[in-house]
């Protein structure tokens, strides 16, 4: 994967540059047989699908059991499709190390993020219907719950997809929610934001991993977009944390915006202390 860029910075007129900072996410790389649920090609960079509601596609192999558990990872910012089933399979080799007895499978969900940050941002919005969709027939078929990992721009996806759940009132698909590093404004996930009522909603926990270390959110998404993430710095001090919310806080841990989910590194272990 080389290294990987950054968020973008975005100034006025809605001018996008990136910039890279230094950072990987490994050398693995996924087998063909990854499994994957994908939208991509199918929502316009203006966040609309242009043909009503999309449901996502299913790629790769499927072979686990549908009631049994199982994790979807949620890629992040400037991700192609390959990128996104290696970063998947990365965090696959990792929870599998920590717990070889259990087989788990990650799924990739893999969108159109390898766009403009402004687009890339109304893309993540617009796939919260599909994501929430696929969540719900899931579970009204007898598949297990989901432990849902939001990575980066990806807990935007995250967070819109709880509240289509909550306006749904489908609070039964998952088993957890992890945000990874989230590109989300920390104001966002307090009691009184816009996910406040989502994240409270759901009956599973929900934890934002964050990391001081992370110079991605810290500088380049502060900058692109004047506010502090809650990967960066989780919520504010004065702010009421949503019912079932928790702040875990992953300095020690993780040492920048590519390592949260790499095996041997990173916070994967604090994120399983939390999953049965």
């Amino acid at each position: 994967m080389g290294g990987a860029a950054g968020l973008g910075l975005v100034g006025g007129g809605g001018l996008y540059a990136s910039r890279a900072l230094d950072g990987d996410y490994g050398d693995l790389r996924a087998p063909g047989t990854q499994p994957v649920l994908s939208t991509r090609g199918r929502i316009d960079a203006d966040g609309s699908s242009g043909s009503g509601t999309v449901s996502p596609s299913v790629e790769g192999s499927w072979e686990f059991d549908a009631a049994d558990p199982a994790f979807l990872f949620v890629h992040g910012f400037s991700t192609g499709a390959e990128a996104a089933r290696d970063q998947a399979y990365t965090a696959q080799v990792g929870i599998r190390e920590l717990r070889p007895d259990e087989e788990a499978s990650v799924v990739a969900y893999s969108w159109d993020s390898d766009v403009g940050w402004g687009d890339a941002k109304r893309t993540a919005d617009a796939n919260a219907e599909p994501l929430a969709g696929w969540l719900i027939d899931r579970a009204d078929a007898g598949g297990g719950r989901v432990h849902l990992l939001g990575y980066s721009l990806g807990a935007r996806v995250t967070g819109e997809t709880l509240r289509v759940l909550d306006e749904r009132g489908r609070d039964d698909v998952l088993g957890s929610v992890s945000l990874l590093g989230g590109a989300i404004p920390r104001v966002s996930a307090a009691d009184d934001g816009r996910y406040g009522s989502a994240f409270g909603s759901i009956d599973a926990p929900v934890r934002n991993f964050h990391s001081r270390n992370d110079r991605v959110l810290g500088w380049v998404y502060r900058a692109s977009d004047r506010t502090r993430a809650v990967g960066h710095d989780g919520l504010p001090d004065a702010a009421a944390a949503p019912a079932g919310y928790r702040d875990v806080d992953v300095t020690d841990l993780v040492g920048d915006h590519y390592s949260y989910f790499q095996p041997g590194e990173g916070c994967l272990p604090r994120v399983l202390d939390g999953i049965d």
